[in-house]
């Protein structure tokens, strides 16, 4: 068995247990909270052995190998520094860091330390993105011509949504393209095989002041009695974004966390010489393609219908539902395999800290590029 450490119990800590249960041959040893107490309360909420108040303590806990960093985004970059300067294998939550800068520094540690790293895009596990990747490798789809979607949600619509992503101190200088965009991108990135080389974004605030509960609740709640007090808003509520591949291809997208009716719902469209891909993440299962001689398809999970190499993305006969929980634990099996053989795949199908720092630099153009109205080349 594999012992793993995990940092932070927020919303996504609990996702990452739960999808490292499924593998069976993982188990989680220990957890550590901004303090013992939350720690504790989490560790009995969530049955794991030992609960530590502190990074330091949990890195020397006897025989811990891997350790999941799912602290909010300011934490990120000094939590994660930590963990590679104990050798420990690392998978980390995105934001990778908060500044192109750390994200340099953070790959450089994790090649120096020869650990396996990940980064936590979901979104390129799930088994109809595998196919649409797998096409796109097999030439099925032609040349590349445009990508082009959207990644809208609703949870920032009210004047009174606030949480810590709000601000830019703790979320990162650029809210919804970095909390949302950065998924598309990677999702995208990953299906064509090309990387996002230049870009021209125009971002929006809706709510300049936005009202945050005075007793510190976050959104989604309800409260009638509520208190609130007004806080500025410096980071974007929707986005648009031109970009250029490194193919001479290009695309386009949006983000958008004020789309009501709209809750998680990341969509693609690729164009191809000879067919288009689309794809809609509220609607997992199906892959669209798209032809002009002849009519449309719509093909399902079913891992008898889908390419080989993409097959084992998909676990059960067609017609049995899986969603984002099951891509989560796809992204989980494949980290654990380089974790198992103890090197890093040639061309992993996990997103790695590469990949982390890389759309780091598209999200740090995208916000240089709407501060100087102008198009902005991504860092190498």
């Amino acid at each position: 068995m594999i012992n793993v450490g995990i940092v932070g119990s927020g919303f996504i800590g609990p996702a990452h247990i739960e999808a490292l249960r499924r593998l069976g041959f993982v188990q989680v040893v220990a957890l550590c909270d901004g303090t013992l107490d939350q720690a504790q309360e989490k560790v009995r909420a969530l049955n794991v052995p030992h609960a530590y108040g502190n990074v330091e303590e949990l890195l020397a806990h006897p025989g811990l190998q891997v350790v999941h960093n799912c602290t909010p985004n300011h934490l990120h970059a000094q939590i994660n520094r930590q963990i590679l300067a104990a050798g420990k294998h690392l998978f980390s939550e995105k934001p990778l860091c908060m500044t192109p800068e750390e994200a340099r520094e953070l790959v450089e540690m994790a090649e120096r330390a020869g650990v396996i790293h990940g980064v936590s895009f979901v979104y390129r596990q799930f088994a109809m993105v595998r196919q649409a990747a797998s096409m796109m490798r097999a030439g099925s789809v032609g040349r590349l011509f445009a990508a082009h979607g959207s990644y809208l949600q609703d949870w920032m619509l009210h004047e009174t949504d606030y949480n810590w992503r709000v601000d830019a101190a703790l979320g990162g200088a650029s809210r919804a393209v970095a909390d949302i965009g950065s998924h598309w991108c990677d999702t995208v990135q990953f299906v064509t095989g090309r990387r996002i080389v230049e870009v021209m974004a125009d971002l929006s605030i809706v709510w300049p002041k936005r009202k945050a509960n005075v007793a510190g609740n976050q959104t989604f709640t309800q409260e009638s009695a509520a208190v609130y007090e007004d806080k500025p808003v410096t980071t974007e509520d929707f986005g648009s974004v031109l970009f250029r591949f490194d193919d001479g291809s290009k695309g386009s997208f949006s983000v958008s966390q004020v789309s009501a009716g709209r809750k998680n719902r990341l969509s693609f469209e690729i164009n191809g010489s000879e067919r288009s891909l689309a794809w809609d993440q509220e609607v997992p299962q199906q892959l669209w393609i798209g032809h002009r001689a002849q009519a449309n398809q719509l093909l399902t999970d079913d891992p008898g219908l889908m390419n080989k190499d993409a097959a084992d993305s998909a676990h059960f006969p067609g017609g049995h539902i899986e969603g984002w929980p099951d891509a989560f634990k796809n992204m989980m099996a494949q980290f654990y395999r380089a974790v198992q053989a103890n090197a890093m795949p040639e061309n992993p199908l996990f997103a790695t800290f590469h990949d982390g720092a890389n759309v780091m630099y598209i999200i740090d153009a995208i916000v240089k590029s709407h501060q100087q109205q102008r198009w902005i080349r991504v860092e190498a």
